[in-house]
């Protein structure tokens, strides 16, 4: 690892208490023994899901619960799922019963290929070969035969290539659709005849332009029929292909202005749509990883869903043309329906920590996997929950956020304090700030702080006009509504603001030190893993983003003097407080290259680098060693 000391700097204001609040949130509770949860599937009465666990240096593990309630792995030690397809990945697996017994398909992170295992060994179907490697996600087993559909990203000389691929267990991969730029979601029908996925073609990211197609599988040849386009007459984002048990396919289309399901029949004329719209939510995800899922199609033409509304999670049911919220906990997908009538997801409660569950609509259940045991005597009083915030911004636009009140039953604001405030500016962008329990702001809360984390413009949740407007306005509209946010708490006086602070992540960075170079708000920033250069971003980054910021900047090399103008490396003069840099050696997303160039520019800044660290941390020692250097870092600023 390498360094730079934490500058010193002039005394700002005096030293608080809160900030400073003993906390049960300890580095080690929250990077050692804090599962991650991901990806939930049902095979039968099973529930299975991937886990990963930072005290195996961030290993996935395919783990289930068996019908009689019992849980296991279903992938021998040593393996860990993941792929970089994309580099963010997701997919990476899936899960079929074989007399009762499941049976996984899975990439690895570190071996690459495609893995198989029964329930005693893993084996290889699909090596990774050097030139070209291969590497594979949307795995969905065929359910007529022993092989895979699954998206290849195939990495020779040049530019990736994406392609959907029949992968059979000797290894033997047929190749069903290419010319593409990129590929997702290939689902075939539950008989086997027909084969459903997604496409889109550079500059279109997939939450602005996509493709859905829908073909037949000739199983003598092992090829594709003719392709029928399904996307409709408007351009838009149409993505999650996925089939009921009857054969009708769903998809959901933000061409009426959000993500809005759409149901597919089928007869001897061809494919028909229809618009299941009146949810009063935005049911879809921005599709950075693969493998999520916002719909589950149930018996009798019913739809579960998961509908997001003003940034907040809710179930919904469609049932013959109608809407109703339904009471099943606070997922973080679609609930997933098992055998027996029951439901099983990731419930993401706003004031405890994930877990997976299982029950019944409108009754108690049981959350039978915790990510974390919180330490004893923790009560509701030590955990902040979110306030939404709605604020009035530029151009006379609103604005969203979260807001949490520091919380603790043994420590308390000294009468006329107002605590410091920690703005969180979320990755992406095009992403949004999540309501659930997350140890990222309660690590703040428990010890003083309040938090903003802020649902900028370009933010996922509010509809594709909120998402658009961060078009061409990237580096401007997401530092206008964090400033905007602040000033709002600020006048509300719920913070000091002698001690408002700002951090983010990946694309949050630019908008972190964006902020910091456009206002005196903040007395400090971290920047983690952040943008600095967005020349050298549009020129070194990986194939899947290469044309994103020509939606959010402009095209490049033609607008070059936009991409100059909003980068931070070319505002250093505007920074005067410190800041803090945390980055890992082997990103590929945001070069460290992109850190140490500002790094050098800024005279009250250090640099922390974790060497095998890629995009986002996960091992346990860097986690534990990045919360608590974030924290020592504003500590030092609050008391000079």
């Amino acid at each position: 690892m390498t360094t730079s000391p934490i500058p010193t700097v002039s005394p700002r204001a005096p030293a608080f208490t809160s900030g400073n609040w003993p906390s049960w949130v300890t580095p080690e509770l929250v990077a050692g023994r804090t599962l991650s949860f991901s990806e939930l599937r049902m095979a039968g009465n099973w529930i299975i899901w991937l886990e990963s666990r930072p005290d195996e240096q961030g290993r996935s593990v395919i783990t289930a619960r068996d019908p009689e309630g019992h849980i296991r792995d279903l992938i021998p030690a040593g393996y860990s799922v993941g792929t970089r397809v994309h580099e963010y990945g997701g997919g990476a697996w899936d899960v079929r019963l074989k007399n009762g017994t499941p049976q996984v398909v899975f990439s690895d992170r570190k071996l690459g290929g495609l893995w198989f295992n029964d329930g005693t060994t893993a084996t290889q179907w699909a090596q990774a070969g050097e030139n070209p490697e291969h590497r594979y996600a949307d795995l969905t087993f065929d359910p007529v035969s022993d092989a895979v559909f699954c998206v290849r990203e195939s990495h020779g000389e040049g530019v990736p290539v994406a392609a959907l691929v029949h992968v059979q267990p000797d290894g033997r991969e047929t190749v069903l659709a290419k010319g593409a730029d990129f590929y997702a979601a290939p689902r075939p029908s539950p008989d086997g005849r027909f084969l459903a996925w997604f496409s889109w073609n550079d500059p279109a990211m997939p939450w602005t332009v996509t493709n859905l197609s829908v073909a037949p599988f000739d199983r003598t040849t092992g090829t594709l029929g003719p392709v029928t386009d399904l996307t409709g007459p408007e351009q838009c984002s149409i993505i999650e292909p996925c089939w009921s048990s009857d054969g009708t396919l769903y998809a959901t289309s933000d061409a009426s202005g959000r993500w809005t399901p759409i149901r597919f029949s089928h007869d001897d004329t061809g494919w028909h749509p229809h618009s299941l719209d009146g949810a009063n939510a935005e049911i879809g995800l921005p599709h950075w990883v693969f493998g999520q899922r916002t719909m589950a199609p149930l018996s009798g033409s019913r739809l579960l869903a998961l509908g997001i509304r003003q940034g907040l999670n809710h179930v919904l049911l469609e049932d013959n043309g109608h809407w109703t919220d339904v009471s099943l906990g606070t997922p973080v997908n679609v609930p997933q329906p098992l055998e027996d009538g029951r439901f099983a997801w990731i419930d993401a409660l706003t004031d405890a920590p994930a877990a997976i569950a299982v029950g019944r609509p409108g009754e108690p259940y049981d959350r039978f996997r915790t990510s974390v045991t919180l330490p004893p005597g923790v009560t509701k009083a030590d955990i902040a929950t979110p306030t939404p915030l709605t604020f009035p911004t530029a151009n006379g636009a609103e604005a969203h956020a979260l807001f949490y009140a520091p919380a603790s039953s043994s420590s308390a604001l000294q009468p006329g304090e107002k605590p410091p405030l920690v703005v969180m500016a979320h990755g992406g962008p095009t992403g949004r700030a999540n309501p659930s329990f997350a140890f990222k702001v309660q690590w703040w809360t428990s010890r003083g702080f309040a938090v903003l984390d802020v649902n900028y413009r370009g933010s996922t949740g509010f509809g594709r006009v909120y998402r658009e407007a961060l078009d061409g306005q990237w580096g401007v509209a997401d530092i206008e509504d964090c400033l905007a946010g602040v000033q709002a708490v600020l006048d509300r006086g719920l913070a000091d603001p002698a001690r408002c602070v700002i951090r983010g992540s990946s694309a949050g960075g630019l908008t972190v030190l964006g902020a910091l170079a456009q206002s005196d708000l903040f007395a400090a920033g971290t920047s983690l893993y952040g943008v600095t250069d967005l020349r050298a971003l549009a020129e070194e980054t990986h194939k899947f983003e290469a044309r994103y910021l020509d939606g959010l900047i402009g095209p490049y090399p033609e607008d070059e003097a936009v991409y100059l103008k909003r980068s931070p490396i070319t505002q250093v003069e505007g920074i005067t407080v410190p800041v803090l840099f945390l980055h890992g050696g082997a990103d590929r997303v945001v070069p460290l290259s992109q850190a140490e160039s500002m790094r050098t520019k800024l005279e009250h800044s250090a640099l922390h680098v974790y060497p095998e660290e890629a995009h986002g941390f996960r091992a346990r020692e860097t986690i534990e060693d990045a919360l608590q250097r974030e924290l020592a870092f504003y500590q030092q600023v609050f008391s000079h």
